[in-house]
């Protein structure tokens, strides 16, 4: 299964100047613990943004760039590479960033979207695609208020592809 993780806000604002905008130290929490164990791919920005493989995941980069290398990370020359390689794992998750989300939605490449959604509207320069709702249905979500450690009122949303 290809899951979609990603954090968004209402105006589906991803990041700023190849970095995040806010800090939800429960989003942080939750993502460690779902990709965990797991495949993770990304394009070569959000990698460089990130700047090291994170721990106990297998970190697949995808870019164009045949001469690319980072150590403890595979590399894959296109999305598609990237999910050949991780066709005999049971759950992958794809992080980003833009292009690759986009394309990933375009091409019908992920079963599961697993959104944060940050209930406030953020100045960016990378946006998270439109999503289609007659794609994509919500299966899953909780709610929470923003509190001390989390500045933003935020919900955690799944989705899955209608039959």
């Amino acid at each position: 299964m290809i899951t979609i993780i990603a954090a968004i806000a209402k105006n589906n604002a991803l990041g700023k100047d190849n970095d995040l905008i806010w800090h939800l130290p429960e989003d942080l929490k939750r993502f460690k613990r779902i990709t965990s164990g797991n495949y993770i791919l990304m394009g070569r920005n959000t990698f460089e943004s990130i700047g090291k493989p994170l721990p106990n995941r297998t970190t697949i980069i995808i870019t164009r760039s045949k001469e690319y290398f980072k150590d403890g990370c595979l590399i894959a020359n296109s999305l598609e590479e990237a999910v050949k390689m991780v066709e005999e794992d049971k759950q992958a998750f794809i992080i980003g960033g833009a292009q690759i989300y986009k394309y990933a939605l375009e091409n019908n490449i992920a079963d599961v979207l697993d959104l944060t959604l940050v209930h406030h509207q953020f100045e960016a320069d990378v946006f998270f695609p439109e999503i289609d709702f007659n794609i994509w249905e919500e299966t899953k979500r909780e709610d929470f208020k923003a509190d001390e450690k989390n500045k933003y009122d935020y919900s955690f949303v799944q989705f899955k592809k209608k039959n």
